[in-house]
């Protein structure tokens, strides 16, 4: 284990790399970002492109479903292990409308089951925290430099009742896992607290049902509050290109001879 996080050290420096502590190896990815090498009216050139590769049906369906895509909500997982309900979240993001999921793997490494998930991983930003024993602080941290409020999913002295939650303001909704629920850090640094009215014996919702729950009211009241939740136009453009990509077979491939053909980039 040393020398991988070693190897680890040395590799900083490049995007395209994850520990995989479950097996417990490292693998580094060397494929270039063109994206970050080309100017908004190049991405836009770039996506016409690629569009000339898909369906007509494909497209207007890209073109309708990223109208409703949003950063003004997205979800925190922290330590869910079981599949089914990694997958469930992925999936209600999807269905909703949150683009960006972040998942944070202390103990347990985030498996998507692709009976449940049915394909919905591919169409969301999926951000994984697991470079230490302890990453939550790391995710956080990251999500407050960006703007988000961290709620978190558990009854509080200070918490507040699902629906009067304030949906005009950036939040990232966080939910713990099966046993345990939310660790110490991540409570202890949240902004806010929120639970869902429950009105049975039971004292909590499975965690799959938690976050349809949440998300769904969430964004529903978002897209009725007035506040602009669509994405930036330039987030919008590389969502597009990355369903796009996904959509095409061999697209590392075929991105290359563009990049070189219509920017003179290899």
């Amino acid at each position: 284990m040393k020398k991988i996080k070693e190897k680890f050290k040395k590799n900083k420096e490049k995007k395209y790399f994850f520990l995989d502590l479950q097996n417990r190896t490292f693998k580094s990815f060397f494929a270039m970002n063109y994206l970050e090498k080309l100017s908004f009216e190049q991405k836009q050139i770039y996506y016409k492109e690629l569009c000339e590769m898909i369906s007509p049906e494909r497209v207007s369906l890209f073109e309708k479903v990223i109208e409703e895509r949003t950063d003004m909500q997205c979800v925190v997982v922290e330590n869910i292990y079981q599949s089914q309900n990694a997958s469930a979240v992925l999936r209600t993001c999807d269905c909703v409308g949150i683009q960006q999921v972040h998942v944070i793997e202390n103990n347990n490494t985030y498996q998507i089951n692709p009976d449940v998930a049915l394909g919905s991983s591919q169409w969301i930003d999926l951000h994984r925290y697991n470079r230490k024993e302890n990453n939550t602080l790391d995710c956080i941290n990251k999500l407050k430099s960006q703007g988000y409020k961290i709620v978190a999913t558990l009854p509080h002295e200070k918490d507040v009742y699902l629906p009067d939650l304030d949906v005009k303001e950036k939040m990232a909704i966080v939910f713990g896992n099966e046993v345990e629920g939310l660790s110490s850090d991540l409570i202890e640094n949240a902004d806010m607290y929120m639970k869902i009215p429950m009105y049975g014996f039971t004292e909590s919702f499975n965690i799959s049902v938690s976050a349809a729950i949440c998300m769904y009211n969430l964004t529903d009241r978002l897209r009725k509050s007035g506040v602009d939740y669509h994405l930036s136009a330039d987030r919008r453009i590389e969502t597009l290109i990355k369903w796009a990509k996904r959509t095409i077979r061999r697209s590392d491939m075929i991105e290359k001879e563009l990049m070189k053909r219509l920017f003179s980039i290899k």
